[in-house]
């Protein structure tokens, strides 16, 4: 599973309080590509979940791109107060268009529900760009408050497993745990800084 969106709608902070049942106030911005590993049960199976949380910031585009391929789901945060996410959403929508695959799960979500006051997308817009796309849920979420987080994953968990042919589930589950993705690879190196390049 890969959380993709914009920089600073709170993508780490869905990850860490999924896994680690943590909150941190003061988070720093990811970079480049980082990922947990967590075992739910659904539906009388083990399923370990890789979940992979990448840099919002465009720079780190070319980096993040090559993870889209594999994922079996995909969740795409925006920022209730913040309008400039949500307008950033098509954008995302393209890279989930160049990079992976049709079969993938998607899910909208709205974060940060426990600032309600500064609200400045309502749910009906959420709602209805998740319409717009084929097969795309949407919910609202509150890392801070731990509210829908757990029902976010394990619902896109459950439709991943909805799609998988019943004899790759058998396979799999030979060793008694499934697990939706092969063993993560190293992340690619970063590419060094480039140099300041200052016109006149």
């Amino acid at each position: 599973v890969i959380i993709i969106g914009s920089r600073g709608v709170g993508k780490t902070s869905l990850m860490e309080r999924f896994t680690d049942d943590t909150f941190c106030e003061a988070c720093k911005s990811t970079v480049g590509v980082d990922f947990k590993i967590k075992t739910v049960e659904l539906r009388g199976k083990k399923i370990r979940l890789q979940i992979w949380d990448t840099a919002g910031q465009e720079r780190f585009n070319s980096i993040t791109s090559a993870y889209y391929r594999s994922a079996k789901g995909i969740i795409l945060v925006y920022d209730i107060t913040k309008k400039e996410t949500f307008d950033d959403l098509p954008k995302w929508m393209k890279m989930i268009d160049k990079y992976a695959s049709e079969d993938a799960e998607l899910l909208l979500v709205g974060n940060k529900l426990d600032c309600e006051v500064d609200r400045e997308i309502t749910r009906q817009q959420g709602e209805k760009f998740a319409q717009q796309i084929t097969g795309m849920r949407f919910c609202e979420a509150s890392a801070k408050d731990n509210f829908n987080v757990d029902e976010i994953f394990l619902k896109l968990v459950d439709d991943i497993l909805k799609k998988m042919p019943l004899d790759v589930i058998r396979n799999e589950l030979s060793n008694s745990i499934l697990s939706l993705q092969p063993e993560p690879e190293i992340p690619p190196e970063l590419p060094p800084p480039r140099p300041h390049v200052r016109c006149c």
